[in-house]
């Protein structure tokens, strides 16, 4: 666990960047809840690294207006049997 709560919002930040993560994926990898990798970017990110959170913003928003989309097949492979 991070004990500089700043570096690990860079951290969050950068394996979501360079793996076009989720974020339930990078709570997942990191070992902390979705509500904390989320406030660690929207919250405290923007206040450290400015330029860091507008490219990862992108992609979250990305993400999100795709999730109804990636729900949609999860459900279609758990009632076809993959």
């Amino acid at each position: 666990m991070h004990t500089n709560i700043e570096q690990r919002a860079c951290d969050l930040a950068v394996y979501i960047i360079e793996n076009k993560s989720t974020v339930r994926a990078a709570a997942a990898r990191f070992g902390i809840s979705k509500s904390t990798v989320h406030k660690d970017i929207t919250e405290r990110l923007s206040k450290v690294n400015p330029s860091l959170y507008h490219q990862v913003r992108e992609l979250l928003d990305l993400n999100k207006a795709e999730r109804h989309i990636r729900g949609g097949l999860a459900t279609r492979r758990k009632y076809k049997g993959k």
